[in-house]
């Protein structure tokens, strides 16, 4: 007698791998033979998966969901026309067969024609009222389409099916952020808690709407309901000391932090944010002792390194902050915040050939901010080397080309390189640019400002622009 696959599936997952064993062969049910199946397939044991259908097949030669199940796993081996063969012929066996449909839109999904996957569940749809897989499958077509309208709605009818459908809540609150519709989010999320007012999930998504737009207090609310639904939920302790640590209450931000160690195995991002708060108390010992935990227990967390590094750079101590980002670069030196890190300090340290050394790596590994180009010029410009200063602040412009302290400083550079011709093309640019930032120009160059023909130009100028 089989065994029933409702009440005893791991009885027939043992059955069945015993008969693998032993060579024996065992009866099972139809649907002992799609609970094993299912089994394998869901914790990735393809193989077996096949091997449960094939002695499934000699078994129950007729079964339309064994077949079914076979197509699945052919359609995950990306052997789209043996399956679509085989769905031809369940097709006329049971026209009205949804997972036909499913399995028909799953192919094309799989192939980006995800319109045409559209339709084909849109079909499955009609032959069934209260299939929600297929509003959620719907609801990532839809996603794939950038179509975050219609995905919202198909999550919807998920959430509404099913409210502890948590994987829709998700997709229904992402699709209201990508809308920016966050007063609709709220909207949504309140109603939710009106049916569920214990669902920590919602109070939590519900803090960070309210988070990101900046209405810190009913955050703050949210978090705290989620904490009261349960007070093990460790994000929403974390949430709630963000927020608090925006309201400046640092004391309170650190115990919710710590609240979040004491549940779980401590984290980088947990040390590194009591970190924060203690240095804002001017708790230095602290500051340190929990950024030094938060390098130690990610070596790769380069918001650690940061950190530690900028705060030994505020207290001015450079050849600490050096060690430290010398370390980082050593983890990881593709990174180009670190080597920027590095150069900034190396010039405060008037260590202009490391500094310069610095700015280059920063540079060839993609980081093209407006500050990076000014500080690298200016550190050439420091040891004298005019030409090279000069490319870097073009190079700077093709990136920035309406920046006028970029132009400035390379009027100024040209003038110190004697291309007056250059200098005065340049300075013009920069004037009607930006005549406000000239002050700029003559603070970084006081040497010229008693030059003829510079104060003839400006003056030139300022008369136009009046």
């Amino acid at each position: 007698m089989a065994l029933d696959s409702n009440e005893f599936p791991e009885k027939s997952i043992t059955k069945f791998e015993s008969m693998l064993k032993t060579d024996d062969v065992y009866f099972f049910d139809a649907e002992d033979f799609e609970e094993i199946i299912h089994h394998y397939l869901n914790n990735g044991k393809v193989s077996l998966g096949k091997k449960a259908i094939q002695i499934g097949l000699e078994q129950h030669p007729n079964s339309l969901e064994l077949k079914l199940l076979r197509v699945e796993v052919l359609v995950f081996e990306d052997k789209y026309e043996v399956a679509e063969r085989l769905l031809d012929e369940l097709q006329t066996i049971d026209a009205h067969n949804e997972e036909i449909y499913i399995q028909r839109a799953n192919i094309q999904s799989k192939q980006d024609n995800h319109q045409e996957a559209v339709n084909l569940l849109l079909e499955a749809l009609h032959l069934t009222e209260e299939n929600f897989d297929i509003h959620s499958l719907l609801g990532m077509e839809y996603l794939f389409m950038d179509d975050y309208e219609k995905a919202k709605r198909s999550f919807m009818k998920c959430v509404e099916f099913d409210d502890a459908d948590y994987s829709s809540l998700y997709n229904v609150v992402y699709c209201y952020e990508f809308l920016e519709d966050f007063d609709g989010a709220i909207q949504f999320l309140n109603q939710y808690l009106e049916r569920n007012p214990y669902s920590e999930v919602a109070w939590h998504q519900l803090g960070k709407i309210y988070y990101s737009k900046e209405m810190y207090n009913e955050a703050l609310t949210s978090f705290d309901f989620a904490i009261i639904s349960d007070d093990s939920f460790i994000g929403a302790y974390f949430e709630k000391a963000k927020v608090l640590e925006k309201l400046g209450r640092y004391n309170e931000a650190i115990e919710n932090y710590e609240t979040t160690i004491s549940i779980e195995d401590p984290t980088s991002h947990a040390y590194l944010r009591i970190g924060r708060c203690h240095e804002k108390l001017g708790n230095n010992d602290l500051a340190k002792y929990y950024y030094y935990n938060t390098v130690h227990e990610d070596p790769l967390l380069d918001k650690g390194w940061l950190a530690i590094t900028d705060f030994h750079t505020k207290l001015e101590n450079y050849e600490r902050a050096l060690y430290y980002i010398n370390k980082a670069i050593n983890i990881d030196g593709e990174n180009p915040i670190y080597w920027k890190k590095s150069a900034k300090i190396y010039l405060a340290l008037n260590n202009f050939d490391e500094a310069d050394f610095a700015y280059k790596q920063a540079v060839d590994l993609g980081n093209y901010e407006l500050d990076t180009w000014l500080n690298w010029a200016e550190v050439l410009r420091k040891v004298g080397d005019f030409g090279s200063s000069i490319q870097v602040l073009v190079q700077g412009l093709e990136f920035y080309p309406e920046n006028a302290e970029l132009v400035y400083k390379l009027a100024g550079v040209y003038l110190k390189n004697k291309e007056v011709l250059n200098a005065k093309e340049k300075l013009a640019q920069a004037m009607h640019m930006d005549i406000e930032k000239l002050q700029l120009f003559e603070e970084e160059f006081p040497e010229f400002q008693k030059v003829a023909w510079l104060r003839n130009l400006v003056s030139e100028i300022k008369k136009t622009s009046t």
